[in-house]
């Protein structure tokens, strides 16, 4: 995985460069917008960068054999790497965007262990003795941070895209790019519209839609859509770029379904997250769907009482836990974790892919189901 690591050194420079660059910009204007690079570099910071990671493998498996670093600087591969690390550190900045914009919606007060950006701009209104109200400050400020974000990681794909020597590269990048923003905004938009509006649904399309928000919300944008961009950017024919997305979709269902288990189970000292969070947040997802549909009524109905509870105390969140382990959905969320590995892998084994990225690709499925944040 050396490979890997040496990309996500490449992406965090890249990033830290791109920044530096915005900062006299926003000084020139007011002092007082230091904290939207400040904010900006923390969140940038470290992280799993598998959007990165994804985007540059996909490029690598239609660009060359072999690793790109050890490659002549003659290599036509090689002579792209500048334009591919710019378009995956644009993809992490898109992804620091969403989540920002995401923890307003949720109600989130921490991103990794430490206060997301609208309780960060929330503490600078009480800190300040600020006019008016520090919650309604702190969301207002970071919704324009995540809107910065979003802008500044359109500049620096654009950026990237004018580093290829092919015209037609950049405009297939650019396609799977605007398709990918697409998507996850009205996946994040089907998320939000479940937790409203799952009751008057018919029970028996619970399963299905909460899928839906799984596929559109986070299995394309995390993995299907930079490894596409990855593989535009890298002039991939018509068949590469199916079988990257025949890999991409099921791992990325299997990355969001791993993220859901982390989110009713997941240890707070690793994830970054308070217990159970996702019960707090009343959160539809595929295994709430299963474990609901494994339950007797009575408890189904307690259950529905309960989740999307703000105030909800451990003893109530271990006591939803302990009703999702009875019903058998942990179960069945890792067999649906492993059929769609395995499904994701069939695919690639004898894919027309250059055989490191094949056996990259694989790895990181692996690394993605097994993680503990």
């Amino acid at each position: 995985m050396a490979e890997s690591t040496r990309l996500v050194d490449l992406v965090q420079t890249r990033i830290d460069e791109f920044l530096a660059e915005q900062t006299p910009q926003l000084a020139s204007i007011a002092p007082e917008l230091d904290p939207f690079i400040t904010f900006s570099r923390g969140f940038l910071a470290g992280g799993k960068r598998f959007r990165a990671l994804f985007c540059y493998w996909g490029w690598q498996a239609v660009a060359s054999e072999g690793s790109v670093f050890d490659l002549a600087p003659e290599n036509s591969a090689r002579a792209d790497l500048p334009a591919v690390v710019t378009a995956a550190s644009a993809l992490e900045v898109f992804h620091a965007a969403a989540l920002v914009h995401d923890d307003i919606m949720d109600n989130s007060d921490t991103r990794r262990g430490s206060p997301s950006a609208h309780k960060r701009f929330e503490s600078m209104h009480i800190d300040g003795l600020w006019l008016g109200n520090s919650s309604v400050f702190g969301k207002s400020a970071a919704l324009l941070l995540g809107d910065l974000l979003l802008s500044w990681s359109d500049e620096l794909f654009d950026t990237g895209l004018r580093q290829l020597p092919s015209a037609d590269a950049a405009r297939a990048a650019r396609t799977e790019y605007n398709l990918m923003r697409t998507e996850v905004t009205v996946g994040q938009y089907l998320d939000i519209l479940e937790e409203s509006s799952w009751a008057t649904a018919e029970e028996a399309e619970l399963l299905s839609r909460a899928h839906r928000v799984i596929v559109y919300k986070s299995a394309k944008y995390s993995v299907e859509a930079p490894l596409s961009i990855g593989a535009a950017l890298g002039g991939a024919s018509l068949q590469q770029r199916a079988a990257l997305r025949e890999y991409g979709l099921p791992i990325g269902i299997a990355y969001q379904l791993r993220d859901d288990m982390l989110g009713v189970f997941g240890d707070p000292q690793i994830t970054g997250k308070p217990a159970g969070d996702d019960l707090r947040e009343g959160k539809r997802t595929v295994l709430i769907a299963l474990a609901r549909a494994g339950m007797s009524s009575s408890s189904r109905r307690i259950f529905d009482e309960l989740l999307g509870d703000r105030d909800l105390e451990e003893t109530q969140v271990s006591m939803l836990q302990q009703t999702i382990r009875d019903s058998g959905a942990i179960e069945r969320v890792e067999s649906i974790i492993d059929r769609n590995v395995g499904q994701a892998i069939d695919t690639i084994r004898d894919a027309p892919l250059s055989a490191s990225a094949r056996e990259q690709l694989i790895q990181l499925a692996d690394t993605v189901i097994k993680r503990a944040s």
